[in-house]
């Protein structure tokens, strides 16, 4: 491994966010969903949407899942979230 520090995603925290408000969950809605909230509290998601720490990857996958979108939009500051997802019914 090299010895420079990774890149970490600028837009990670602003892009969970946006799933999550898309899906209409607060944030201990969408830990229940997740079925992380044993594990995680609404702080953490706080903080991550926040970008004041940056997400675990069980948290992205998550948010993809929920949200039906491919982990690598999420984490690539490049790519935007689909517009689909201001409509995305959410599934129990």
């Amino acid at each position: 491994m090299g010895k420079k520090p990774r890149r970490k995603p600028r837009r990670l925290g602003k892009k969970l966010r946006q799933i999550r408000l898309a899906l209409g969950l607060s944030q201990n809605e969408m830990l229940k969903r997740m079925r992380l909230d044993g594990k995680y509290g609404r702080n953490n998601l706080s903080n991550f949407e926040l970008n004041k720490r940056e997400a675990p990857l069980p948290i992205v996958l998550g948010y993809a899942r929920l949200g039906r979108i491919r982990v690598d939009v999420i984490v690539d500051d490049q790519l935007e979230l689909p517009d689909r997802l201001k409509i995305l019914p959410v599934l129990e």
